[in-house]
């Protein structure tokens, strides 16, 4: 489970085990677990929720966004990096 990165108290993840899906991440404060909210990312930069079981804030979620979109390519990187790809498939 790699994390990416960490932004007040928050961690921004992959579970390993989820390379058949379009590239997301999961957020949640404190261990990851089961719960964790859940981003798509987009093929033209952007990011939607899937879920925000973790129930984050929505002021909360909204900053996180924010970053998730910052760090768009990082996060692209990360996915081709961790899961030996070349190829990114993206939910919309």
């Amino acid at each position: 489970m790699p994390s990416i990165f960490s932004v007040g108290g928050y961690k921004v993840f992959f579970w390993s085990n989820e390379n058949n899906e379009p590239i997301h991440v999961h957020i949640t404060k404190g261990q990851p677990n089961a719960a964790s909210t859940k981003i798509w990312l987009t093929k033209n930069g952007g990011c939607i929720i899937a879920n925000n079981k973790d129930r984050i804030p929505n002021k909360d979620l909204d900053k996180l966004m924010e970053m998730i979109q910052a760090h768009y390519f990082i996060i692209c990187a990360e996915w081709k990096k961790h899961f030996k790809t070349d190829e990114i498939q993206f939910y919309c």
